[in-house]
């Protein structure tokens, strides 16, 4: 059995990956979602399961200091799991825009709490599940916007989102440097035809987001199963090939 965790699984790329996972056979997919009452949760449910694999759906929502931990005890009591072999830190939210003459510090303090500390609270809670595996994954999904090496080719006004994910890239860096036994790394997975990325096209003044979910979705496991420490340990790996280089 491989298991996986999932934050922010009831929508978008996090559903898209739960869906995919559970199809697989001897799959364990922890779905972290939010609200566990939201019809979008509930119906996690009803995804078709590969054969010995099965679903479990936990409460965490990232701006919480004690979700992550107590869904982890939750996990060991209830349901047995003593190890976690891959984390993706995939909750987060992109609805402030502006560039910093209009964005509000309350709005950038707000996506920060998040898209920042919502990574690390999670992996402060499953790192000693991951290192108990030996060579568990922890995956962030991250943005170009991010990138502060090359921010003059992400000239999206969304200072409040690409400040609150540096904090996410810059912890996943930290984790490769302080966890020898553990793959850290970055996913760029696209700028996403979810309701949040088809959102945010429309604020630009486009019809819909570029990239396909499917496609991102593809991408994000593709990298993940090939993923070592030695190929992509710290780094940040994109769909998009021109920016697989691209500095932090």
């Amino acid at each position: 059995m491989t298991t996986y965790l999932i934050s922010g699984a009831s929508r978008g790329l996090g559903r898209a990956l739960t869906t995919a996972l559970l199809s697989q056979p001897s799959n364990t997919v922890i779905a972290g979602v939010r609200d566990l009452n939201d019809s979008n949760s509930r119906s996690l449910a009803t995804l078709p399961c590969g054969e010995s694999s099965k679903l479990i759906v936990v409460k965490i929502d990232s701006t919480s200091d004690t979700d992550a931990i107590e869904a982890v005890s939750t996990l060991s009591t209830n349901h047995g799991v003593t190890k976690l072999d891959v984390v993706i830190a995939n909750a987060g939210s992109s609805n402030i825009y502006g560039d910093l003459t209009t964005v509000k510090p309350d709005e950038v303090k707000e996506l920060v709490d998040v898209n920042g500390l919502g990574p690390l609270r999670l992996f402060q809670a499953v790192r000693s599940l991951l290192e108990s595996g030996g060579a568990g994954k922890f995956v962030v999904i991250g943005t170009p916007i991010a990138s502060i090496g090359a921010m003059e080719k992400a000239p999206w006004p969304m200072f409040a989102y690409g400040a609150s994910k540096v904090v996410a890239h810059y912890m996943t860096r930290k984790i490769h440097c302080e966890s020898p036994s553990l793959t850290a790394f970055v996913i760029d997975p696209g700028f996403m035809q979810t309701d949040m990325g088809n959102s945010g096209a429309r604020h630009f003044g486009f019809e819909k987001a570029f990239v396909p979910v499917e496609d991102s979705c593809n991408f994000v496991l593709s990298q993940i199963e090939g993923a070592s420490r030695e190929k992509v340990g710290g780094k940040f790996v994109s769909i998009d090939e021109t920016r697989r280089e691209v500095e932090w």
